[in-house]
């Protein structure tokens, strides 16, 4: 069986149905639909359930967003809602550096 690879593989760690999490996890959807179409898989992770997760990630707040895939691993805390700032955290976007 052939597996398709993405180009990204993104995790989001949350903490039970809280608005936070629901407005994160919305917020990422809306993105990838937007920016990466295709070439995205998002594996949601809670840690109400599995909590031994948080562990391998070194998740200390939540939500977190983590980028496994492409490397390095990136990490972006918080529900996701400042649009530039995932952007150029996930390296979609490039930073605006103003000299």
């Amino acid at each position: 069986m052939k597996t398709k690879g993405y180009k990204y593989e993104l995790r989001l760690y949350i903490a039970g149905k809280t608005a936070k999490s629901q407005t994160a996890l919305a917020n990422l959807n809306k993105y990838c639909e937007e920016y990466l179409e295709g070439e995205y898989k998002i594996e949601v992770i809670d840690l109400l359930v599995q909590p031994q997760l948080a562990e391998g990630d070194q998740i200390f707040a939540v939500p977190t967003l983590v980028r496994k895939v492409p490397e390095p691993i990136r990490k972006i805390i918080g529900d996701l809602s400042n649009e530039e700032k995932v952007l150029v955290g996930l390296n979609i976007r490039p930073a605006n550096i103003n000299l």
